[in-house]
């Protein structure tokens, strides 16, 4: 009698053992799959934050990738000091990136170049010193050059809320104002407008 008592508390407490090792590992996996769904949720997080950073950082350049065709009615010029195809350096710094560029010409103008102030269309933040709009890029100028501080309103689309706003004359130059093609940070543009000869230097 004793015996059996015996062995049926070795099998109870056998099963008990066996019944807690059980929950311990259950216990273990759910922590093991928590751990993972969150690792994966953390790594998704922080990739759509990288995404989201560098969409902001590509965007502060606001500049079409291709700048398009010139205005109509713009005077290409004869003789230029840079023809097309001539590769340069910039020493422009409308945008980060491009003083120390290497690009390429691919348009030169003669014509009355503007630097301009404006408030863009959608709103935001005055923009003052755009360098640069040329004279066909204005609606109804008259004629050329107008002079600082005249109020004009804008043809061009250089960069978003610039088309149909309402700018002031900065300051003019009559030098030859070229289109370029050129990579800064990554982004290759074609047709930027606009460089004039006095930001291009020779390429070595």
């Amino acid at each position: 009698m004793k015996r059996s008592i015996t062995l049926a508390a070795l099998v109870l407490t056998s099963t008990l053992a066996l019944t807690a090792c059980s929950d311990a590992t259950d216990n273990s996996d759910d922590a093991d799959t928590t751990s993972t769904t969150t690792a994966t949720a953390e790594t998704h997080e922080t990739h759509q934050q990288d995404t989201s950073t560098a969409d902001e950082e590509h965007g502060g350049h606001d500049h079409p990738a291709d700048g398009g065709v010139p205005p109509a009615g713009i005077e290409e010029a004869e003789d230029p000091t840079y023809p097309v195809g001539t590769e340069v350096i910039l020493t422009a710094d409308h945008m980060p990136g491009m003083d120390g560029a290497t690009a390429t010409i691919s348009g030169a103008f003669d014509t009355t170049t503007y630097s301009v102030s404006y408030t863009p269309t959608e709103g935001g933040a005055p923009v003052t010193d755009h360098r640069w709009v040329v004279h066909e890029e204005l609606v109804d100028p008259g004629q050329a050059p107008l002079p600082d501080g005249a109020s004009v309103v804008l043809d061009a689309e250089h960069m978003s809320g610039m088309k149909g706003a309402e700018a002031t004359i900065d300051y003019s130059t009559e030098e030859t104002v070229y289109m370029v093609d050129l990579t800064v940070d990554g982004m290759t543009m074609t047709n930027h407008k606009w460089v004039t000869e006095s930001e291009i230097q020779p390429a070595e």
